[in-house]
């Protein structure tokens, strides 16, 4: 059921169709969502998506950079709630988890538009961004959790964290988290003597 955006919603126009955007592409995928239902969606007039964002292509890029931001300050106030980089990576096991758990879970929005986009446009080169944030993350820990081999480390996390998501969204395993995060801990213990 599509729900415009109410006339009392005085967000201005880029904010409402962010909004739109974030909600209608997340679940459906942003190649099966026309900019007509996000327009709707968001309550505005055509010309403001042209005005704000000039083609659908930057809204769907604008998109994922806003969900690339929101996720950098998650993480960031995550963290800082652990003292050591061995529980700090484990936490963002715990953190999928937790979105995982959630009824909306579709699994990770960059994989899903990367699986879309086109290569060298806009889309694929913000996705390939969020993905090297990920794996830096997980190199920098691992180097000061003491890992020899710091970026052979990263990789393998980001393939268990990688594989825990897709299996939560397609096999809608409310397991899959805390499969990985335990393979984690062991890959841990062998990384870090």
């Amino acid at each position: 059921m599509v729900v415009k955006s109410s006339s009392r919603d005085r967000r201005p126009a880029r904010e409402r169709l962010l909004a739109a955007a974030d909600e209608l592409f997340y679940e459906e995928g942003v190649n099966l969502v026309g900019i007509d239902r996000v327009i709707e969606r968001a309550g505005v007039a055509k010309a403001s998506l042209y005005d704000c964002f000039g083609s659908k292509e930057e809204l769907i890029r604008s998109y994922l950079q806003r969900r690339h931001e929101a996720r950098q300050a998650r993480v960031r106030e995550l963290l800082a709630r652990y003292a050591t980089p061995r529980e700090k990576i484990l936490a963002v096991f715990d953190s999928m988890a937790e979105a995982a758990a959630k009824p909306d879970f579709r699994g990770c929005a960059f994989a899903r538009a990367s699986a879309e986009a086109r290569p060298g446009s806009s889309v694929k080169a913000m996705c390939d961004a969020s993905r090297a944030w990920n794996l830096a993350l997980f190199a920098d820990l691992a180097r000061q959790a003491g890992a020899a081999n710091p970026d052979r480390v990263a990789q393998q996390l980001r393939l268990l964290y990688d594989g825990a998501s897709v299996s939560a969204h397609v096999d809608t395993s409310n397991t899959a988290a805390a499969a990985a995060r335990a393979m984690a801990e062991m890959l841990l213990d062998q990384a870090i003597r």
